[in-house]
């Protein structure tokens, strides 16, 4: 059959309109699986390698009488709205060139979107006639293309995967792709996608020079640097705050013992009056004398480096028992001044001595450490260098002590006048530490003393060096001895960077590398360490994927690389090298493995910030003077909540429904005082059940990701609805046309009216209504939250209105009846998309129509064994299209 029509009724890839069907249509069950395809229509997937047929006969029979008595009115030779025709697609799925268009008739069948509200309703019978004939040859039309093959999932290394990859291969936590251009992400919001990353000329060079200086940090020469220990006791600090003091108090008595009117009793008043100011507490930082409580304000200023401790040569023992602290308020800060001899490199100790007043109720205060400088006026930085915030609880009497361990060369920035300028000049060269009361409500720190001691290696030559040099030391390896030591070190090298075994000739270039380069290098080491850089800048390092059918050292690396950002370990090596990782489960059984190790974290972290597209928070803009209570604190824990949500469901195999309504939170306090939730104390995130009224729970209600999805000064619905569509359901609506009006906020008419009121004068107009009347209803039913996610009742003096009505005439009753309508007639599309951007994410490369089945057994799978979020991934690792190219 010829085609007439010239554009798709939306520009939505075939996985994201295949993840958007089989769901309730407007209140009526169609017979499909929950979100997919008709189970009659569930062949197994064997059946690709058979001929398949169209359904012919049964279109002319069944299926083609219902469409052109529901559609033709509108979409047929007398009109033909959004330029399509429904009596023109070729209906046969399998070999013809309109499946794009059956899918897009499909989705709106299955969502009861058509026919519209006001034609004539299709009946039920009708509609499950349609959408189970067109869900058969749906898929028989992906089993087809899969069979047909044609998909590549080759690509190089994302910038993260690179550096989390050299952290494991070196044994260093350092951030090794900080230097590296980033990643431009997919049109779906992914960074690891093969259809962006490719190995240019120029990102390789990128990739060499980031490698070379990853084991030039890797590797030592000589015997290690001598440390430096700093001592610093609130004591020392204070002991010129107290003499100006006693000479008030002596001034007074003098005054006094001249005056031979004065009492006894004048005098003590007098005394009392001075002591009482000397006693007072202050906003700022100050020092305290806990015996006769005297305090006195902490000043520090940068020019002259007046303030700064010199080290030592030795450790010096701290006094236990000492009688001056220095009292640190909620969100304040103490400097403590280093001068410029902290060390480049290696591992500072900063050791902290704290306690909380003795007479402090309520919370404990909690702790954190900035690492910074201050050359002149506008020259300065501090930055966070605590891995974490920690809670103090000891009293004065006994104070505990809190331990930081920090790699000197990831502190950046670094004053850049150190060792050019000397202390007392301008720029100021020197360096500082400061302690944080991070707390989020009210209660002092006290801190006792801070120890600083650098640069510390826990052994000599470092582990790292050894995982390059194993038991050799380059410095005296024999001139005689030096190739097959070369030979060595570079066979197992090349094993653990390529991810199998390499091959003698493999080996042999890169001895042939090092032999040229060995005449100009200045020893062995150096030589070695750019024969190392080569493994790593190789394409058998950098690229991914591309083979066909997968060999299971390409299946252990596609598995660590969706579940740790990196390299397999020595197991999963070792499993794909003896074939037991291709027996039933063994890859279930490996990513159960992956999961429960920390470095899982990365997947955490890296799959929620692509998937809910949560770069947008790294740049969010709120107006503080309509949104006081905004503060950087509360946004970076509105970064958080998202990645500790989904790290607190997949390590407990929570249920993949809880992303869309849950009864439980993960805050701290910050946010849950943002959220009107009592009871919870400190920094750290932790699970929080929630009342039933639907406020908070699951990622609808997150206040980060409402934020970002608002204009800082109000909500939008429209970026909402927008968001929802695209990063939950997989389902975004079509582009604006051309010329779309914009609101005219100068109209006072338009003005004085509500949001949602001038989001529906603005969808009168016939250029916009076809849009957002499918966008708006998903946002509109998120009203009641402003532009930082804080829950309101009204706006402007008007209760909020978050009522809303669907394309497909379903009525949503604000966040409440949002989230019941997903679970209830949404969940199956849901899961389905949730599968599509888990898969999306593990193959590296987008999903096409050919993977529709493979999607589809999936999901059947899952249906099987619970919506667990962990079993969703052991289902899909285990699945043909986690093993396909």
């Amino acid at each position: 059959m010829n085609q007439t029509h010239t554009t798709p009724m939306g520009p939505l890839s075939f996985i994201q309109r295949f993840v958007t069907l089989g769901v309730v249509c407007a209140g009526v069950a169609v017979g499909v699986c929950p979100g997919g395809f008709p189970a009659a229509a569930s062949e197994s997937l064997a059946t690709a390698a058979d001929p398949l047929q169209a359904d012919l006969a049964g279109f002319q029979a069944s299926v083609e009488p219902l469409l052109q008595a529901a559609c033709l009115d509108c979409h047929g030779p007398d009109a033909s709205e959004g330029n399509f025709r429904i009596d023109t697609l070729n209906p046969d799925l399998i070999n013809g060139g309109d499946v794009e268009w059956w899918l897009d008739v499909y989705a709106v069948l299955s969502k009861g979107e058509m026919p519209p509200a006001e034609a004539e309703p299709l009946e039920d019978d009708d509609r499950v006639a349609l959408v189970t004939w067109l869900g058969s040859q749906l898929r028989q039309a992906s089993l087809a293309r899969q069979a047909a093959g044609g998909r590549s999932s080759q690509r190089r290394m994302t910038r993260y995967e690179f550096g989390y990859a050299l952290q494991d291969l070196l044994g260093l936590p350092f951030d090794f792709a900080r230097d590296l251009p980033p990643d431009a992400a997919s049109t779906d919001g992914f960074e690891n996608g093969a259809d962006t990353l490719q190995l240019s000329a120029s990102t390789f060079m990128a990739y060499h020079k980031a490698a070379r200086e990853a084991v030039e940090r890797a590797t030592v020469r000589g015997e290690p640097p001598p440390p430096l220990f700093w001592t610093v006791t609130m004591q020392e600090a204070a002991k010129e705050a107290w003499p100006p003091q006693e000479a008030a108090l002596e001034a007074i008595r003098h005054k006094h013992e001249a005056d031979e009117a004065s009492t006894a009793e004048q005098l003590q008043q007098e005394l009392d009056q001075q002591l009482a100011t000397f006693q007072a507490a202050h906003p700022r930082p100050y020092h305290k004398q806990l015996t006769s409580g005297r305090t006195s304000p902490i000043q520090w200023s940068y020019p002259e480096a007046k303030h700064a401790w010199l080290p030592a040569d030795t450790r010096a023992e701290t006094p236990s028992d000492t009688d001056v602290v220095a009292v640190i308020p909620p969100r304040q800060k103490l400097t403590v001044e280093l001068g410029d001899r902290v060390a480049d490199a290696g591992i500072l100790e900063v050791r902290l001595r704290v306690s909380r007043p003795a007479d402090a109720e309520g919370p404990p205060p909690s702790v954190q450490l900035e690492f910074g400088w201050q050359a002149s006026n506008d020259s300065q930085a501090a930055v966070r260098v605590s891995p974490r915030d920690e809670v103090v609880e000891a009293p004065p009497s006994a104070p505990q002590t809190i331990l930081w361990r920090l790699e000197a060369s990831e502190i950046l920035p670094r004053n850049n006048v150190r060792g050019i300028n000397k202390l007392g000049d301008l720029p100021n060269p020197s360096e500082f530490l400061r302690v944080v009361n991070s707390t989020a409500s009210s209660g002092d720190l006290q801190l006792h003393s801070v120890e600083v001691a650098g640069p510390l290696a826990d052994s000599w030559p470092p582990q790292s060096h050894t995982r390059l040099f194993g038991g050799h030391d380059p410095s005296r390896v024999p001139p005689a001895d030096e190739k097959a030591v070369a030979r060595e070190l570079l066979e197992a090298f090349m094993t653990r960077a390529w991810r199998r075994e390499v091959r003698s000739d493999e080996i042999d270039r890169k001895l042939q590398l090092f032999a040229s380069l060995r005449p100009q290098a200045e020893d062995f080491q150096e030589a070695m360490l750019e024969a190392f850089a080569a493994v790593i800048a190789s394409p058998h390092f950098l690229q991914l994927g591309g083979e066909e059918p997968l060999a299971p050292s390409g299946l252990a690396t596609r598995l660590a690389v969706f579940l740790w950002c990196s390299l397999p370990d020595e197991q999963l090596r070792q499993r794909a090298a003896d074939g037991s990782l291709a027996s039933p489960g063994a890859l279930a059984e490996e990513a159960r493995r992956l999961l429960a190790d920390p470095r899982s974290r990365r997947f955490c972290e890296q799959f929620t910030r692509q998937w809910l597209g949560l770069d947008r928070l790294d740049y969010l803009e709120v107006d503080r003077g309509r949104y006081p209570a905004f503060h950087p604190l509360l946004a970076e824990a509105m970064q958080k909540e998202p990645t500790a949500f989904f790290t607190e469901l997949l390590q407990n195999n929570g249920s993949v429904l809880d992303l869309l309504s849950a009864e439980y939170v993960l805050v701290n306090e910050r946010l849950a005082h943002h959220y009107g939730i009592t009871g919870v104390v400190g920094n750290e995130f932790r699970r929080v059940a929630v009342a039933a009224d639907e406020r908070r729970g699951g990622l609808l209600t997150q206040a980060g990701l409402l934020a970002m999805n608002a204009d800082g000064v109000d909500s939008h619905p429209l970026k909402r609805g927008v968001w929802l569509l695209e990063r939950l359901l997989d389902d975004p609506p079509p582009p604006p046309p051309p010329a779309v009006p914009r609101i005219d906020l100068a109209d006072p008419e338009i003005a004085k009216l509500t949001l949602k009121e001038r989001l529906l004068d603005h969808r009168n107009q016939a250029a916009c209504r076809s849009c957002h009347e499918r966008i708006d209803p998903w946002g509109i039913a998120l009203e009641n939250f402003d532009a930082i996610g804080g829950w309101r009742e009204e706006v402007g003096g008007q209760p909020v209105d978050a009522t809303s009505t669907l394309f497909n005439g379903q009525q949503l009753d604000g966040v409440a009846g949002l989230k019941r309508y997903l679970l209830e007639a949404r969940a199956g599309q849901f899961r389905r998309a949730m599968i599509a951007k888990l898969a999306r994410y593990a193959v590296g490369r987008p999903l096409t129509f050919a993977d529709h089945a493979q999607v589809e057994a999936i999901a059947a799978d899952l249906d099987e064994r619970g919506d667990g979020l962990a079993t969703m991934i052991e289902v899909l690792v285990e699945s043909d299209l986690f093993r396909s190219p």
